[in-house]
């Protein structure tokens, strides 16, 4: 089993480290994460952009695809549909939370929940992964 802690060493140097996603909680069923909602990271209105949100949502579906993995798989993101419903201010912090809807042979769909520090629903993502061979 992939840890929280081995997955965050290997995200450090890649674009979710860029944009300083933290994994509290990594399992088959469920992937945790948190962002802290940084200027980079904002609309000019100073409120977290929709992009930052899909992205923390595909890191955290691709994560939980990974841990779910056949030997010898890799996957890839080919879809996500994200409904935008409240949103988060600069210098706040984020949670996704993110849950398998499908595990089947060649595909995967995640939901991830974005909620804002004070838990009102940001965002909601569904994504479907490709399980493809190595």
């Amino acid at each position: 089993m992939l840890t929280a802690e081995h997955l965050q060493n290997q995200l450090a140097p890649l674009f979710p480290g860029l944009m300083g996603i933290k994994l509290v909680e990594v399992s088959q069923d469920k992937i945790i994460a948190t962002m802290r909602v940084r200027a980079e990271l904002c609309t000019a209105g100073g409120l977290c952009h929709g992009g930052a949100y899909m992205a923390l949502a595909d890191t955290l579906g691709a994560i939980g695809t990974v841990v779910n993995l056949p030997p010898n798989t890799r996957t890839t993101t080919i879809e996500s549909k994200t409904n935008f419903l409240g949103a988060a201010a600069v210098d706040t912090e984020v949670t996704a939370e993110s849950v398998p809807l499908h595990r089947g042979r060649t595909t995967q769909v995640w939901q991830t929940s974005i909620k804002s520090a004070a838990g009102k629903l940001c965002a909601v993502v569904m994504q479907t992964q490709m399980v493809l061979p190595a």
